[in-house]
């Protein structure tokens, strides 16, 4: 299928053909980030057919879900989406969605390389990858660092290790763990260590629980285990309670990155790595003729691939995987709607009107 241009890039997908009956058995929808193309992109299920939808987001990055709907961390701003299940329907096209996300409110960070964003303990915590550090927002001030890994002396722009991943408890509570590309101290370094520097850290203790990963994204606890992508060999890991010794999930035709998991089943984001120094040599590339960009979905019992959506063209890479239970088709309205082609909404407070 091939959706209008995103500034003159077409947008082509396809998608495996019960995709849209697995959302609706589950009882989801999803919003993905897409890095490259600096876009959210709405995923739903609407009389039995997959819906699309595309809103302008500089950058976009880190999704999750907050109290009060999503949160977006962009190049220089995070972004504050309340959720409205009033007006959906009559956003365009009328009686087509049944929630809606609108930009109303966002906290200027400026330029932090803003990765994994989490709602935990009441605060939305972001990985400043810029200043290798967990930080939280709180004006009048850009960032607030609450946490660095052990290995980084002090705060200060110059990105060391690449941190990027955040995992918090299940039940909402403090972050527990985060990923980084490498153990190191200095500008760029963890760029010579790519391949097999990625480590996974314990952010009550600062211990490291494993080493030699490549390029690890998104670790994320669910159901008492800890799952996380090991994002340069293009596979899905495991990691009990108590235990160093991963195993792998599953193995996907694709960079990994942008994991959330939702009724036993985990959606996973692939991206078709560029052909930089940054992504070269790495053993995904090695082992696939052809990487997907796009969504997968494991079934975490089986460890089969359950559902897919590939991006063929105006979508190269996915950063972040947000679930939205309960919500069928979401629409986002973002702060570009003159880009985005669609409708301008106003919220008033009812008693205004």
């Amino acid at each position: 299928m091939t959706l209008a241009p995103l500034e003159a890039v077409a947008v082509s997908y396809e998608h495996s053909a019960d995709l849209p009956a697995l959302l609706d058995r589950l009882g989801v929808s999803l919003v993905l980030s897409t890095y490259q193309a600096g876009r959210l992109v709405g995923v739903g299920s609407r009389a039995g057919a997959l819906s699309l939808s595309f809103s302008h987001f500089d950058q976009a990055m880190g999704v999750c879900r907050t109290p009060a709907g999503l949160a977006v961390g962009c190049r220089q701003m995070i972004w504050q989406l309340p959720a409205d299940r009033a007006i959906a329907p009559s956003l365009s096209p009328e009686r087509e969605h049944d929630i809606a996300f609108l930009a109303r409110t966002g906290h200027l960070t400026g330029p932090l390389m803003v990765h994994d964003l989490a709602w935990a303990g009441e605060e939305l915590w972001l990985v400043n990858t810029l200043f290798n550090c967990l930080a939280t927002c709180s004006s009048p001030w850009s960032f607030v660092p609450r946490w660095q890994p052990p290995f980084i002396a002090q705060i200060g722009p110059g990105d060391h290790c690449h941190l990027n991943g955040l995992a918090v408890a299940e039940d909402g509570g403090a972050p527990l763990w985060a990923t980084a590309l490498a153990e190191t101290d200095r500008p760029n370094g963890w760029r010579e260590r790519k391949a097999r520097g990625g480590c996974l850290i314990h952010v009550p203790t600062g211990d490291i629980a494993l080493r030699g990963l490549a390029m690890p994204h998104s670790p994320r606890l669910y159901q008492g285990r800890l799952l996380l992508l090991n994002s340069g060999e293009g596979s899905m890991l495991g990691l009990e309670s108590g235990s160093r010794q991963p195993f792998i999930l599953a193995t996907l035709p694709g960079f990994t990155r942008g994991l959330d998991c939702f009724a036993g089943h985990a959606f996973i984001g692939l991206s078709r790595i560029r052909e930089t120094a940054v992504f070269g040599d790495l053993p995904v590339r090695q082992t696939n003729q052809e990487l997907r960009c796009g969504l997968a979905i494991i079934d975490l019992a089986s460890g089969e691939l359950a559902g897919f959506l590939w991006f063929h063209s105006g979508v190269e890479e996915i950063f972040s995987v947000c679930v939205l239970p309960g919500w069928r088709n979401p629409v986002i309205l973002g702060p570009d709607t003159q880009t985005d082609q669609t409708q301008t909404a106003w919220l008033v407070p009812p008693a205004s009107l």
